[in-house]
């Protein structure tokens, strides 16, 4: 695998003074008098241990470790602080950030951040946050993802492009947790697909392995792509109507069914003294009659007469009026007609 590690340098430690090369300096002298000058080779001797010296010390930042190469191969791991290495061209250094958190957008792009943070438009990435539900739906998902590098090593050594490798990740481990899901549960758990993406990418990550460690996945405002968002607000809309009746019947069934099972559970109580009472009084009767015939056993003619006078005196007030006439009397019908016209003069 062939690495291009000037450029991979310049990009890691970012731009400054570089030490001048030997050969330009030989010519430089040549050009000055085409021989060295008296004393010329205790200069050259200095300039060649400056340069040297220039290109075995070197500083690794607080945030970056050192990753040093000999003859292109990987030989150890600076820490931050004044370090020293064979010179140029024998060993090389490229610098590292392992405690900076980088960041990779995906469905839009960040042009400024700030109180008013401006961004790219959203139609150029759009592509990167459509995605299918599980309910067969289109769904606009952007996200961020934030990272570290955990394992320099691997970082530059294990994967040709690391960045590119991410984005492939992580765009596939999202579609992948939001082909789960329905559309609602995009709209509304962004956080709980947030957190199970980041583990599923971490996984993936790990098995590549790139030396990144996911710091965080964050998913911005998910929502349906804008010419199907009437219809969709439709959809919620009968939805939402559809549960409001679900609740009112439900409320309604709460308030109707109790009310049946207590006036059933009342009515079966009645029936229940009711028999009980019907029970009981026909026990009390049989219980009454039967002492009664006891007694009728033992005394017939002194039963039968205060039975008889029991019923009479029991009946009696209810006939009305009563007249009592002599069984000789003849003519009854004229002193009833007389009675009947005292009633009436009565009413007069």
């Amino acid at each position: 695998m062939n690495w291009d590690w000037d450029k991979l340098k310049q990009k890691q430690s970012g731009p400054g003074p570089k030490p001048p090369n030997v050969d330009e300096v030989f010519q430089k002298i040549r050009s000055a008098g085409g021989k060295f000058p008296r004393g010329g080779g205790i200069i050259v001797v200095i300039v060649v241990a400056l340069i040297l010296g220039y290109s075995s010390f070197y500083t690794v930042g607080v945030d970056e470790v050192g990753v040093v190469q000999r003859f292109g191969k990987f030989v150890r791991i600076t820490q931050p602080g004044l370090n020293f290495k064979l010179p140029a061209g024998i060993e090389k250094v490229t610098k590292v950030k392992v405690r900076f958190v980088f960041k990779e957008e995906f469905g839009f792009r960040t042009i400024r951040a700030g109180v008013r943070t401006q961004y790219a438009r959203a139609s150029a990435y759009l592509n990167e946050a459509l995605m299918l539900t599980g309910d067969l739906n289109v769904a606009v998902v952007p996200w961020i993802v934030q990272y570290r590098i955990k394992d320099p090593y691997k970082y530059l050594f294990k994967v040709r492009d690391v960045r590119g490798t991410l984005r492939d990740l992580s765009e596939a481990t999202m579609r992948l947790v939001v082909g789960d899901r329905s559309i609602n549960e995009v709209i509304s758990k962004r956080e709980e697909i947030a957190a199970e993406a980041e583990l599923a990418l971490q996984k993936e990550l790990d098995e590549a392995e790139t030396g990144i460690k996911v710091v965080n996945i964050e998913l911005k405002k998910t929502n349906v792509p804008e010419p199907v968002q009437p219809s969709f607000n439709e959809v919620n809309q009968a939805i939402q109507e559809k549960e409001k009746l679900i609740y009112q019947a439900r409320e309604q069934y709460n308030k109707v069914i109790p009310a049946a099972k207590g006036n059933a559970e009342k009515t079966i109580k009645a029936a229940e003294g009711y028999a009980l009472e019907r029970v009981n009084m026909a026990k009390g009767d049989a219980a009454r009659f039967l002492a009664l015939y006891k007694e009728y056993v033992k005394a017939k003619d002194i039963t039968r007469r205060r039975i008889y006078l029991e019923a009479i005196a029991e009946i009696f007030p209810k006939l009305g009026k009563k007249y009592i006439i002599d069984a000789d009397q003849k003519n009854l019908l004229p002193l009833l007609h007389m009675e009947r016209d005292q009633g009436k003069g009565g009413a007069r």
